[in-house]
């Protein structure tokens, strides 16, 4: 939070919290969480113990800083990244409602967003209909509204956590 704070107080100074900074901010906030990077992007699940298989990581948060993925929010401009965030279901669809399913040719959702306007809180371009929303470059008009959104997301991959462990131990 202490980074983040300089750009509440003053939205005039930068226009939006670089994806090193957002990447600092999260790795200092959340607890249990490990992080792999690949291709300039940043995955962050929940795994305290550092113990899961790695067909049982999922991350709960993800940074993306280049168009390996999708086009659609033109990543490949100087400084572009994309925070994405995954959410419970009525965390979502209070903000959204019903989950988007309509895919355009290239697989992306329509929601009537334009995936590239930054410091926006949308729906996840592709994993929208799970309930992800994501924020380009995010800044002044959206940081108080993903601070919780990333803690909704890190409480809720330590449930799933939680539930695998539980699962896991009575076998």
């Amino acid at each position: 939070m202490k980074y983040l704070k300089r750009w509440i107080s003053d939205p005039k100074e930068v226009p939006g919290v670089d994806a090193n900074e957002m990447t600092r901010y999260i790795r200092e906030s959340f607890d249990g969480i490990s992080v792999a990077e690949a291709s300039g992007d940043t995955f962050f699940m929940y795994d305290p113990d550092g113990d899961l298989p790695a067909d049982r990581t999922f991350p709960f948060v993800t940074i993306v800083t280049g168009d390996n993925y999708d086009s659609v929010s033109a990543l490949s401009r100087p400084g572009a990244y994309r925070l994405n965030i995954g959410l419970t279901k009525d965390t979502y669809s209070s903000w959204f409602g019903a989950a988007p399913t309509q895919r355009d040719a290239a697989g992306i959702l329509e929601t009537g967003f334009d995936y590239s306007v930054p410091d926006q809180v949308m729906p996840h371009p592709t994993y929208g209909s799970q309930y992800w929303v994501c924020v380009v470059n995010p800044g002044a008009a959206t940081l108080d509204i993903i601070r919780p959104m990333l803690a909704e997301a890190h409480q809720f991959a330590a449930r799933k956590y939680a539930n695998q462990r539980a699962r896991r131990t009575q076998s």
